[in-house]
């Protein structure tokens, strides 16, 4: 077991080392649509990158309507192992909208072994994910 201060120091670490190994800037919370952020994540038990929609139900349910109008283009040309969740509960119990893609295998922040795989997960999904946005972000905008 790591003691918190240690498992802050590994996270401080792999997220550096990924910044460094792809360094590049990614959209995340900058696509100038209200409530739409890209995220990575990456913990004890699971890595994945998603779309979270997080704004009030009416905006949220606009955007929804959207990326599931284009759901058989994103899978068909972009990443077709995506997931979509419209309803999304976070551990503080906030309710959300996320279109994801989980890495399968099983992975841990606190295992070294696994960041490279990680690292190159994270950035072939989002860059997938960023294409399709960057594609059909006029579609996508409400």
């Amino acid at each position: 077991m790591f003691s918190k201060e240690e498992s802050r120091q590994l996270r401080q670490l792999f997220w550096t080392s990924f910044g460094k190994s792809f360094p590049r800037k990614w959209i995340l919370y900058d696509t100038k649509i209200k409530g739409m952020s890209f995220k990575f994540h990456f913990d004890t038990k699971q890595a994945m990158v998603s779309i979270d929609l997080e704004d009030d139900l009416e905006n949220r349910i606009n955007i929804w309507e959207k990326l599931e109008a284009l759901k058989s283009i994103l899978i068909d040309d972009y990443l077709s192992d995506v997931i979509f969740e419209e309803e999304h509960y976070l551990d503080n119990g906030k309710e959300i909208s996320r279109v994801y893609v989980p890495l399968e295998r099983k992975v841990s922040i606190h295992n070294k072994n696994t960041w490279q795989e990680v690292m190159v997960f994270l950035n072939d999904t989002m860059s997938r994910f960023e294409a399709f946005f960057e594609d059909y972000k006029d579609v996508i905008n409400p």
